[in-house]
């Protein structure tokens, strides 16, 4: 029986837009097509700036967390997916922990979860952007563009919440939620690698560049710059080129890609492509036809990479929060006790606001080794927090999400068991099929996600373009999304036994 909570959210429900599942076989083409439509919208909002305001006046509250969040400062992806991310681990922490009792395995309670996970999504996304306006992230607006600023960012919410359910529900490839992270991250990675508009304003001791100073000119993305670097070595630039291992770190207080940033980017790559590939498979017998046989991968990566988008939410939100709650009631640093959430600094340069103490201080990503490390004791102190917490949280959450996702051991015996599918040996049972994959599920489920939030927290820690959770990310969306489509594609060339098996092989 549904909750209280769920019961108070079903109304909303009911009056909520909603993406119709489709009543028909979506073909592999049209799941592109309408992949690619949904991505050019999330392109053209993620450039269209908001109407009313000046984005370089105000606080950048989200400036730590835009690349995970898929959000752009000043445009109508502001908010990013910031609202879906967060509903979804405040449903999930909910049921978690018990304060409200869903049965997954009913189809009416997963449907109606689900719903009430997309009005909170749609709470989610009125709330932060009431919390955008009354915080001056765009400086004092007059009570006109404030309604104007809160009607776009709303509208805005819902269009990115209804794109996300309709490649959910089939109509697409993947999620939409996956596919704008990969987007956002993609482009933050190349444009730290080819990006040629900005120059370097700082250089080797004792380099003299062409305006006097040591600043060496080079542009800013490391690809760029080592280029620029090779014609200036053979004479075709107007200043000296710079030695070598100036590139390979670059001056780590301005952040600035170097050698190193990329390196550690390739070694994320094949670190998260060699754990996707690290499986555990149970033998299944296809009971229609005697004598095929299948097998059922559990992957390490079970939960592939929720853990670490929740445990991204909830650092998120902790630094919004964190910032409203200082310039509000504590921007003196009088009270004690909200000290402990967090101080901060304001970058005049930026308009960011710097953690300098409290728990936002150690739960801000790391902005790369040698920047942490400059620190000092505190460097060492952020960086054992950073990853503890982070390995923590998605093991934490990898353990809950099996549970509420429909691919706990139940979900899955009933799943086989519903295609024609037996286990050699074993009689043709659920609960005989459950027992046997609760040996592997929950222990790999828990370890997957503790490798995957010490892999997250050292991508972070170490440094990489764009940032070291968001290639993680990236590279796990891009395997999943090569899988899924080779998946259609093979479902295409029909036949039973080859549609049955999709999902098992």
């Amino acid at each position: 029986m549904p909750s209280t909570f769920l019961k108070i959210l079903s109304p909303f429900v009911r009056v909520m837009p909603e993406v119709k599942a489709p009543d028909r076989e979506v073909s592999f083409r049209e799941k592109i097509v309408w992949t690619l439509i949904v991505l050019v919208v999330f392109l053209i909002m993620s450039h269209l700036p908001l109407y009313g305001v000046d984005p370089d006046v105000g606080t950048d509250y989200l400036w730590a967390m835009r690349v995970i969040l898929a959000s752009t400062r000043g445009t109508l992806m502001e908010l990013g997916i910031g609202p879906i991310v967060t509903a979804g681990l405040v449903m999930q922490l909910l049921s978690g922990s018990k304060i409200i009792n869903v049965d997954f395995g009913d189809p009416e309670d997963r449907a109606l979860f689900t719903g009430g996970q997309k009005v909170l999504a749609l709470f989610m996304t009125a709330f932060q952007a009431i919390a955008y306006i009354i915080g001056q992230a765009y400086g004092a607006l007059t009570p006109t563009n404030q309604i104007i600023v809160f009607a776009q960012l709303f509208i805005s919410g819902v269009v990115v919440i209804l794109m996300d359910e309709l490649v959910q529900k089939g109509w697409g490839l993947g999620s939409g939620v996956s596919l704008f992270i990969m987007t956002n991250v993609a482009g933050q990675v190349l444009w730290n690698m080819l990006d040629f508009t900005q120059v370097e304003s700082t250089g080797p001791f004792g380099y003299i560049g062409p305006d006097g100073t040591d600043a060496t000119g080079l542009p800013n993305g490391i690809i760029a710059a080592i280029l620029s670097n090779i014609m200036r070595a053979f004479g075709l630039g107007n200043a000296n080129a710079v030695d070598a291992m100036w590139l390979v770190i670059r001056d780590p207080a301005y952040s600035t890609p170097s050698l190193f940033t990329l390196t550690i980017t390739f070694v994320i790559f094949g670190a998260v492509i060699w754990l996707e590939s690290v499986r555990v498979e149970i033998p299944l017998q296809y009971a229609k036809y005697r004598g095929m046989k299948a097998r059922y991968p559990i992957k390490l990566l079970y939960t592939s990479n929720i853990p670490v988008i929740l445990a991204q939410a909830l650092f998120a939100n902790i630094l919004f929060f964190g910032q409203m709650i200082w310039g509000s009631f504590n921007s003196d640093g009088s009270n004690p006790f909200l000290g402990w959430i967090g101080i901060f600094e304001k970058d005049p340069s930026s308009g960011r606001l710097i953690a300098t103490w409290g728990l936002a201080k150690y739960i801000t990503p790391p902005q790369g080794l040698f920047h942490i490390l400059n620190e000092g004791i505190e460097g060492w102190l952020h960086i054992f927090v950073y990853a503890g917490v982070m390995i923590l949280l998605c093991w934490g959450f990898s353990k809950v999400w099996v549970d509420i996702s429909g691919i706990a051991p139940r979900d899955v015996s009933r799943q086989l068991l519903n295609s024609g599918y037996m286990v050699p040996g074993f009689r043709t049972s659920e609960k005989v099929m459950e027992r046997l994959l609760e040996r592997y599920i929950p222990v790999v489920a828990g370890l997957g996600g503790f490798l995957i939030g010490i892999l997250a927290a050292t991508a972070d820690i170490m440094g990489a373009l764009a940032s070291g959770t968001g290639i993680l990310l990236m590279v796990s969306i891009i395997k999943q999304y090569y899988e899924q489509i080779a998946k259609a594609q093979l479902s295409e060339m029909g036949g039973e036994g080859v549609a049955g098996l999709l999902g098992i092989l």
